[in-house]
């Protein structure tokens, strides 16, 4: 039995074994996570700058994408600093920080996608009364919530699951994952944790089931227009949104719904890295399909009207034509 304390900490499970196979999947992550990071802010800062996409729509956008930032942080750095040493030691305190910050993160983007189906269904099935009801008091109070439910939410689980005994330091995963950490414990407390577990998938069915129930309100709303192109552009505003919540519905799935195994190592890095990376590198691409004020937005930021009307005139002196 370990008795681990902060001077000490666990092994994490290697990408590989080869030194030069680490050093690839170093810069795989440095360029999915510079990726991550670059179209996060660009939806940031569009949106700061640009007094038009000032709405509530994109002011959850844009905590969104602030979340999204964090929850890709507080795990891929350590992946790529492992990657490139060649050094899978983490600390416990080290461990414990990164639990926090990734339940952090994670807790706040389901509760923000529910208050952002909430937002679409009073857009869409009360316009006449949205700018009264989602007025800036209401969504700050809104965000706050948010915010705050995941601060306790991650401090719960934290402190309940660093409170057990670890039998062993080796922990099957690249990153300190919580089921992973309950395998190796040899205390009775972890009990308690799995209720967690338990009370969490609960409530991580109850926002999606809040979030279906807003959208069968809204596709009722949305029938009753009568115009088409009033359909369409009713739909345009829920699609990013819809999309979001339907990939880590389905990322949820393939995760959590699958039979455990016990000889499944290397499937369950591969499903961890596709449901700690691929939401957040996603989520400024899926806003920004055939959203035009928000890639007008990106526009002005990055100056690119200025650049397609000068690049064709510079092509054409090159040929002198």
């Amino acid at each position: 039995m370990l008795n681990l304390t902060s001077d000490s900490g666990f092994l994490l499970l290697k990408f590989s074994e080869s030194q030069e196979l680490q050093i690839l999947y170093f810069f795989l992550l440095l360029t999915v996570y510079l990726i991550t990071l670059l179209g996060n802010l660009f939806t940031i800062i569009s949106i700061a700058v640009d007094h038009h996409l000032h709405t509530p729509m994109y002011f959850f956008l844009m905590n969104l994408a602030i979340i999204d930032i964090g929850s890709i942080s507080s795990i891929v750095p350590k992946s790529m600093f492992i990657s490139l040493m060649n050094n899978n030691f983490i600390s416990y305190f080290e461990c414990a920080i990164q639990v926090f910050f990734f339940f952090f993160f994670d807790a706040s983007e389901i509760f923000l996608l529910t208050v952002m189906a909430h937002d679409r269904h009073v857009a869409i099935y009360n316009p006449l009364q949205y700018e009264t009801i989602m007025n800036s008091r209401t969504c700050i109070k809104m965000v706050a919530s948010v915010w705050i439910s995941g601060f306790l939410y991650a401090i719960l689980h934290t402190s309940s699951t660093f409170s057990i005994t670890f039998c062993s330091n080796k922990v099957d995963q690249f990153f300190c994952e919580i089921p992973k950490l309950l395998k190796i414990s040899c205390s009775d407390l972890y009990l308690v944790e799995v209720v967690l577990l338990v009370v969490s998938s609960s409530l991580g069915a109850g926002c999606f089931i809040f979030i279906i129930i807003s959208y069968v309100w809204i596709f009722r709303a949305v029938l009753q227009i009568r115009s088409v192109q009033g359909r369409q552009k009713a739909l345009s505003t829920c699609l990013p949104h819809l999309i979001v919540v339907s990939v880590l519905i389905c990322i949820a799935f393939f995760v959590y719904a699958r039979p455990p195994t016990n000889s499944s190592s290397y499937l369950d890095l591969v499903f961890a890295i596709i449901y700690v990376i691929f939401p957040p590198m996603m989520n400024p691409f899926i806003y920004s399909i055939r959203n035009k004020e928000f890639q007008n937005a990106l526009c002005k930021f990055l100056n690119l009207r200025q650049l397609f009307h000068t690049f064709p005139r510079f092509v054409l002196r090159l040929l002198g034509l």
